[in-house]
């Protein structure tokens, strides 16, 4: 999506004057616009055009916009920032668990619509380059080392090196996987959640901080002055180790 060809966006929504008003925000930024007011042509649209991003209001007539986006999301990894209602909290966690890149919420503030698609677009472009960094070092890798602890891939166990088992969720553990293979590099929480994405469990924003302070209470001699994972203020973390793998 570079300055030569803007990012195109499709704004499906079933009232005509928001899909006017997004249009016009959005074209005066200077992306190209799409418009849809159902499911049907939704799904026409992204067949017949290439889409860069979907604005997708969750009320629609007939299929709504949880089912269209579950569907979207089997096949193609576009991003779509859903538009709820200011009280559908249910619906933006669903949303979000079946792979949602964001939400916005009616009534809306245009900034605050312009600031979401740039930063949704923004990973959108990271997210090849981060994936396949990570995926290099992971090949033929069954076990890490660091610091006192052994991660085995194979037998999904970490394990002291005084020879006790540390259980981890599934969480915790896709989470120290990440980090092994990205070692004392910073990582941003959007491209923590890019780089997770896809795996058993879904992040969901500020559900990253209560994850590494988890993951903390059980690889870190001090959690409370960590020296495993430290935070990068205001932007994220580093897994601060050397990792040794094999």
């Amino acid at each position: 999506m570079s300055d030569a060809s803007p990012a195109h966006i499709l704004v499906v929504d079933d009232d005509p004057q928001i899909r006017k008003l997004l249009r016009r925000c959005f074209e005066g930024e200077g992306y190209g616009v799409s418009e849809a007011g159902d499911g049907e042509e939704l799904l026409s649209r992204i067949v017949e055009q290439k889409v860069d991003l979907i604005t997708l209001d969750l009320t629609l007539p007939g299929r709504d916009g949880l089912s269209l986006a579950r569907d979207i999301r089997s096949t193609s990894s576009i991003p779509i920032i859903m538009v709820t209602g200011k009280g559908d909290m249910i619906d933006r966690v669903v949303g979000l668990e079946i792979g949602a890149d964001d939400y916005i919420s009616k009534p809306f503030h245009l900034r605050e619509v312009l600031a979401r698609v740039r930063s949704v677009l923004r990973r959108a472009e990271d997210r090849p380059a981060e994936a396949k960094r990570a995926e290099s070092g992971r090949r033929d890798v069954t076990k890490y080392r660091f610091s006192d602890w052994v991660l085995d891939l194979a037998t999904r166990e970490l394990k002291h090196r005084d020879g006790t088992q540390q259980k981890l969720t599934t969480a915790e553990f896709g989470l120290l996987e990440m980090f092994v293979n990205a070692p004392q590099r910073v990582l941003s929480r959007d491209t923590i959640m890019d780089l997770l994405k896809g795996r058993e469990w879904t992040p969901l924003d500020r559900a990253i901080d209560t994850q590494v302070a988890r993951l903390r209470k059980k690889i870190e001699p001090n959690p409370e002055d960590p020296s495993v994972i430290k935070t990068v203020r205001g932007i994220g973390y580093i897994f601060a180790q050397e990792v040794e793998a094999s």
